[in-house]
């Protein structure tokens, strides 16, 4: 299949997740009370990483790489985490706001993965791939427990954005309706679990 040109709307999307995740990367090096260059390091590798890591596997040029634009956000979060005090982003907001690129990031990793000819199934786990793996190699680098080992309603949001994402492109529904709903439809689950503390059953031994 050959690569289909994402529109602006997915660019922008792709922008506002790195942001988040960049901010959430920079943060966690503020509370320990790191360097800027540190705070530098740990919003590029959260905010990057995800993205990167799927475009190596789908056979697609670094989109950080090709785009300038993607760094410089990342600098530019760590600059103003850097500015502000850790008590402005602390409580639920970031988390809904982390949430939020959470989902919409794991539908720009399953529609760029289906635009290069990705079958469906292994789209959606790269779609979970963009969206979880920055934040996995962030709390790895901080020497936090990884999302992966908590129960909370995290990587399922993302599955059911990329899901969903997968199921209306094959459909043939139109994108401007399928990745608007895919995401919010990831993000509600997300906020749930949030707000309720929502959690897959833990393995008990028998």
């Amino acid at each position: 299949m050959a690569v289909e040109v994402l529109t602006p709307v997915l660019d922008w999307l792709d922008l506002l997740g790195v942001a988040i995740f960049a901010l959430s990367g920079a943060l966690i090096a503020a509370r320990e009370g790191q360097t800027f260059v540190t705070m530098s390091f740990f919003a590029l590798v959260t905010g990057v990483g995800g993205g990167t890591v799927r475009d190596l596997l789908i056979g697609a040029p670094v989109f950080w790489i090709e785009d300038a634009w993607v760094a410089g956000v990342c600098l530019g979060v760590a600059c103003i985490s850097w500015l502000t005090p850790t008590r402005w982003w602390e409580g639920k907001l970031l988390e809904f706001a982390d949430g939020l690129g959470l989902t919409g990031y794991a539908v720009l990793g399953t529609a760029k993965s289906m635009s290069y000819g990705i079958p469906p199934i292994p789209a959606v786990v790269m779609g979970v791939v963009t969206g979880c793996v920055g934040g996995i190699i962030r709390d790895i680098v901080a020497g936090r427990p990884s999302i992966l080992m908590r129960p909370e309603l995290y990587v399922t949001a993302a599955g059911l954005s990329a899901l969903l994402a997968m199921a209306g492109d094959t459909a043939g529904l139109p994108r401007y309706v399928t990745w608007p709903l895919a995401t919010l439809a990831g993000f509600a689950l997300r906020a749930a679990a949030i707000q309720w503390k929502l959690a897959l059953p833990a393995y008990r031994d028998r």
